[in-house]
């Protein structure tokens, strides 16, 4: 029993011995690192200036490079850097879209410019040169008006011939066609000419031309009438209904007795067509003045027009004259009405003379209303101080003058 109890004191000595190696080393371990962790902190802080304090915070972060984040692929999120901010374009007109079938509308302001042309003559049909500006005067409704464009000169013709060539009488044929030769023989090669004639209708026999053979030609187209009935008013209208597509100024030579048979336009109608017409002047020639003489003499007036108006007078003669008349003055032109063939050739020679020298006057009417009203016009010659203008012929004595103008116009209406 004794050896089993020695075994067990020895035992129990054992391990006290070992639980006192156990205390001692681990009292060993802890005096042997504080020594280490102390001197580094005193190296840490030998190191450091005393007057910096030990960073207790965060670790420090690099700067953010120019972009806004940092240089590597350690730190917080990359942020875009803002460009700086510019200012806002202005804002673009806004187009209204086309569209389609609609067509495109312009608004356009005219501003009025009257053209007035001038014939300044003797009592003997001589033109007067050598006129200025300062010897015209203009007045509209009375009022003066203040000229603002005046030139002279002798500028191609621009006319058409328009004829009476009808089954009437054989004088007024030979009239017609006299009178139609002789204009066509003052033509010059500038000159611009149609060639018509009318019956029952108007028919045109050439266009627009410069060739005077063209012009013979037409004219010899003329030897066997058609229709009695001279319809001078419709032939008129649609003549002045065609110029009106032709620019620049315009002549109708009117070769006719005037008598109007069975025209569908009355003389109203054709007086407001004319009033209407611009840059057109009409210069009437009579035919048939020495049948009407004979026939008032010998008491066949009746007869003298043909068949187509038969029972004729003498005061339906006398009222036609006065409708060529007034178609002249509305339109600054003059009637003619030679007793004789052989006045033919001076007449058309005056008639070249006259639309190759007029004077052209231009002024911006005070009257500025478009409303369409028809304006009366009075055109003055007179010296630059004011008095009358003398005129002398060779013999130094005093000519009286005479001045032709178109006697109105129609303004413009605003919904032209």
């Amino acid at each position: 029993m004794f050896p089993s109890e020695k075994y067990d004191d020895r035992s129990h000595e054992r391990r006290s011995h070992l639980r006192l190696w156990a205390l001692v080393l681990c009292l060993g371990l802890v005096p042997t690192s504080v020594p280490l962790w102390g001197q580094d902190q005193q190296s840490q802080s030998s190191s450091q200036s005393p007057s910096q304090a030990p960073d207790t915070s965060k670790p420090k972060q690099d700067a953010p490079a120019a972009a806004g984040g940092p240089g590597d692929n350690v730190g917080p999120y990359v942020i875009p850097k803002k460009k700086e901010e510019e200012a806002p374009p202005p804002p673009r007109p806004v187009t209204p879209k086309k569209l389609e079938d609609m067509p495109d509308y312009s608004l356009k302001v005219n501003v009025p410019l009257v053209n007035v042309d001038v014939l300044v003559t003797t009592k003997n049909g001589q033109f007067v040169p050598g006129l200025k500006k300062d010897n015209f005067r203009i007045m509209e409704d009375g009022v003066p008006q203040n000229i603002s464009k005046f030139t002279v000169s002798e500028a191609p013709v621009t006319a058409v011939l328009l004829v009476e060539f009808a089954s009437t009488t054989w004088p007024l044929l030979v009239d017609s066609l006299n009178a139609s030769y002789a204009f066509a023989s003052t033509l010059k090669k500038e000159d611009w000419v149609a060639v018509a004639y009318y019956d029952m209708q108007p028919h045109i026999l050439t266009d627009f031309t410069q060739d005077k053979r063209a012009v013979f030609g037409a004219l010899n187209q003329l030897r066997i009438p058609g229709f009695a009935e001279t319809n001078e008013f419709d032939a008129l209208y649609d003549t002045l209904d065609r110029l009106d597509r032709v620019e620049g100024k315009k002549y109708v030579i009117l070769v006719s007795t005037g008598v109007d048979t069975f025209s569908k336009l009355t003389y109203d109608k054709i007086l407001k067509k004319v009033k209407d017409t611009k840059d057109v002047t009409i210069f009437p020639i009579s035919i048939g003045w020495y049948l009407r003489e004979y026939c008032e003499t010998h008491g066949c007036t009746g007869y003298s027009h043909g068949m187509a108006s038969p029972g004729i007078q003498r005061i339906d003669y006398l009222q036609a004259d006065n409708e060529m008349k007034t178609f002249a003055t509305l339109t600054g032109g003059r009637a003619y009405f030679p007793r004789f063939q052989a006045e033919f050739g001076e007449i058309f020679r005056d008639i070249g003379e006259d639309i190759r020298r007029a004077y052209t006057l231009a002024y911006s009417p005070t009257n500025t209303k478009l409303d369409g009203t028809y304006r009366k016009l009075k055109v003055q010659v007179m010296a630059p101080d004011g008095g009358p203008l003398k005129v002398k012929d060779q013999k130094g004595k005093d000519v009286k003058i005479e001045v032709v103008a178109r006697e109105g116009y129609t303004a413009k209406h605003t919904v032209d």
